[in-house]
């Protein structure tokens, strides 16, 4: 609220216009360039400034207790916030992560995890994003994640060409 009791209006633009990769570059970029996330995760969605990332459930991701093991669900948050930023940005393979944080929620499910992240902010050098986790099939939150991309100076100069 401003000094007269009216909202104000945030003249900052967060995300992108247009995504500036489709879904099938960011999946064919998973496949081969992190092969060891072939077949385990991949993008539903990819939009400007957001992704929706799967991480398909398998027996071997259970923790005693019978909970999904938290560095799958971190390896899940991580792709999602790569996903995010080459939205943003273009095809960018050395835009990097520099900081993550993650908050563990609820106990998920057995079954395959959903993450949707978003670009909260993007700026010359960094980007940050954050992602939320849940079970397939169920709305509560099991994850919230917050990172931040360091971005190559290059990446403005080469309009998503990769790097």
């Amino acid at each position: 609220m401003n000094g007269t009791g009216e909202a104000r209006q945030s003249k900052i633009q967060v995300e992108p216009p247009v995504s500036r990769i489709t879904i099938n570059q960011f999946n064919d970029l998973l496949r081969h360039e992190i092969p060891w996330a072939d077949g385990m995760m991949w993008a539903d969605a990819v939009g400007a400034g957001a992704a929706s990332m799967r991480l398909a459930y398998k027996p071997n991701m259970l923790r005693p207790g019978g909970t999904i093991a938290g560095p799958f669900m971190m390896a899940l948050a991580d792709a999602c916030m790569y996903a995010v930023v080459l939205s943003a940005i273009g095809i960018v393979k050395m835009a990097v992560t520099t900081s993550f944080n993650v908050n563990f929620l609820h106990r998920p499910q057995p079954g395959d995890m959903i993450a949707d992240g978003r670009l909260m902010k993007l700026g010359k050098r960094l980007a940050v994003v954050e992602v939320t986790i849940h079970s397939d099939g169920f709305d509560d939150a099991v994850a919230h994640a917050t990172g931040t991309y360091s971005l190559p100076p290059e990446w403005q100069v080469t309009s998503g060409e990769v790097l």
